[in-house]
């Protein structure tokens, strides 16, 4: 199983330096890969609260954010031969074709090192601000996604959709990767993991919210979808984002109800253990709200020690 790590663009920690110490010695100890995320704005109002925060606001490191793709140029700029990976881009944020040129140009100048993880987005503030309507997201994402491929695969790009017109136009660069950049999409709903499989993804790209039995059984769902539609489920991968949390001490000692990836560096590493059992392929660590992710050096050595979990 491949391990990643979550680059420190967002907060306070977010600089030229840290990115850059954290890339090149991610690099040095054989980290698989550099990971980076996507936050439009922080909203002083938000129409649609954050799930994951008692009082619905973002968590105060989205106040800044170094925006992903540029964050990856200079980190391929500056490394040779690590992985990079968006976990994820809302990609309804953007221009079907501009993004796909952006992503492109990133493989290309990465030598075919890049990941590319899309979600469909889910803040109304953040559609708002894309002048994008929070209606028809499914159907608009369905043909971003055509378009995307199109623009990677095809000598000459047309498309007339609902959302999206392109004339008959030459588009380059072409991705290094063939047939193309491998495209993992996030999410949770139905919807998501059927169009995982009928969308020919590379696979599913998750993030551990629940007991891992849940993301067994959702990956089994996923490879019984493939197989109805007559597609090889082993060609679809399961890349899992993942938030340790390091409690060397005290509560939270003992296996009775802990969650995954909670605990003392060996019961963490027994869950990454368990998740390489069931079929994870790549899995990314990202620190950004637990103690240690205000230190950059510390969020290597502990994901160093992870790294003999993962193999």
């Amino acid at each position: 199983m491949k391990l990643g790590i979550i680059l420190p663009q967002a907060g306070n920690i977010a600089n030229r330096e840290n990115i850059l110490r954290m890339a090149q010695s991610a690099e040095a100890v054989k980290i698989d890969s550099l990971w980076v995320f996507e936050r439009l704005l922080w909203p002083i109002k938000p129409q649609t609260p954050y799930p994951a925060t008692p009082d619905g606001y973002l968590p105060e490191e989205y106040q800044i954010m170094f925006d992903p793709l540029q964050t990856l140029g200079f980190v391929a700029a500056k490394t040779t031969k690590i992985q990079l990976g968006t976990s994820i881009l809302d990609i309804l944020f953007h221009n079907p074709v501009m993004l796909a040129r952006s992503l492109a140009t990133l493989d290309v100048l990465s030598e075919g090192s890049l990941i590319a993880g899309f979600g469909l987005g889910w803040m109304k503030d953040e559609y708002q601000a894309s002048n994008i309507p929070f209606t028809n997201k499914g159907k608009r994402y369905d043909e971003f996604l055509q378009i995307i491929k199109k623009t990677w695969l095809d000598d000459v790009v047309e498309f007339k959709g609902a959302f999206y017109n392109i004339p008959d136009s030459k588009i380059g660069p072409k991705p290094v990767q063939k047939p193309h950049i491998p495209i993992y999409l996030g999410g949770y709903s139905p919807d998501t993991f059927s169009r995982t499989i009928e969308c020919d993804t590379s696979g599913w790209l998750g993030i551990l919210i629940d007991p891992i039995e849940n993301i067994e059984n959702i990956m089994n769902g996923i490879r019984e979808r493939a197989k109805k539609l007559y597609k090889n489920p082993d060609n679809f991968k399961i890349i899992l984002l993942t938030c340790p949390q390091i409690i060397e001490n005290g509560r939270n000692n003992g296996n009775e109800n802990r969650f995954p990836m909670c605990g003392t560096i060996d019961q963490i590493g027994s869950d990454i253990k368990r998740l390489r059992s069931i079929g994870i392929d790549h899995m990314i660590v990202g620190y950004s709200f637990s103690p240690m992710g205000k230190d950059v050096d510390r969020m290597l050595e502990t994901t160093k020690q992870f790294l003999e979990f993962a193999k």
